[in-house]
């Protein structure tokens, strides 16, 4: 069996991702900081999907526990086939407002990690002649974020990176995948303190299951970048075609607070 590391894994996207690779029978590594919502999952998965589910409760901003998930699946003999880096937050103030520790956080759990994980993975996938990688990125990946400057360029790194290892990984059996959704359901909001911008307030928003479900179809396509809905995948492609000041002028008044 085949097996896929999903970081974030406790709730929201990451534990919908859990549950479709669980359902197509594909043993599971999951990773975050919560480690009783971990083990909970794990064990319900393993009984309804007869499948294996190994927890590893690590703080990926912490660089050295992102070396420490590599090392135990090592002892443990545990082969990654797919890798899902869903880990990351965001943080909705003006940059000269915000706690440097938060940012820092970010950075590491939204890059670095992501990179790492990456790079510490896909040796053996390439060995192997075989790999999927799928990169969280974001509609917030297209442009500038005032509000959110800081997350924002963090998925465009995601989004840049995924693009250019993907063409390196050509004819290789591995594929790379950033899957850029717009807002939705999740805890994302409330951790990043951004439920009263104008972007999410009052809106009916997609739920994380269905986002998990196209980043996950899409995934297993070897499609490189694939943005959920119509709307999304209009506007992130318009920004090509704008004058940047313009684009910036949007995004801003897109992140100030509803009134």
């Amino acid at each position: 069996m085949k097996t896929a590391l999903i970081t974030g894994a406790s709730g929201g996207t990451g534990e919908a991702f859990a549950r479709l690779f669980a359902k197509d029978h594909i043993n599971l590594v999951l990773v975050a900081r919560s480690g009783e919502k971990l083990k909970k999952l794990a064990l319900e998965l393993e009984q309804q999907y007869h499948i294996k589910a190994t927890v590893l409760i690590q703080d990926l901003s912490f660089m050295e526990q992102v070396e420490t998930v590599f090392k135990e699946l090592t002892n443990l003999g545990i082969h990654v086939d797919y890798l899902i880096n869903n880990a990351g937050f965001g943080d909705y103030a003006y940059f000269n407002e915000t706690a440097w520790l938060k940012q820092e956080e970010m950075i590491n759990l939204n890059i670095q990690a992501l990179t790492r994980l990456t790079h510490l993975f896909l040796p053996g996938m390439i060995k192997n002649g075989y790999g999927k990688i799928l990169n969280m990125a974001s509609t917030a990946a297209f442009q500038p974020g005032p509000g959110m400057s800081v997350y924002f360029a963090s998925k465009a790194y995601v989004l840049h990176f995924s693009e250019a290892i993907a063409y390196e990984l050509k004819g290789t059996g591995v594929t790379v995948t950033a899957c850029c959704p717009g807002a939705f359901e999740s805890g994302f909001q409330l951790a990043s303190s951004m439920e009263e911008s104008k972007l999410v307030k009052g809106k009916k928003l997609p739920s994380a299951a269905s986002i998990a479900f196209f980043g996950y179809r899409h995934m297993m396509k070897g499609t490189t970048v694939c943005i959920p809905g119509l709307m999304n995948y209009m506007l992130a492609n318009a920004v090509r075609f704008s004058p940047r000041n313009l684009v910036v002028w949007i995004a801003g008044k897109m992140q100030e607070k509803a009134k």
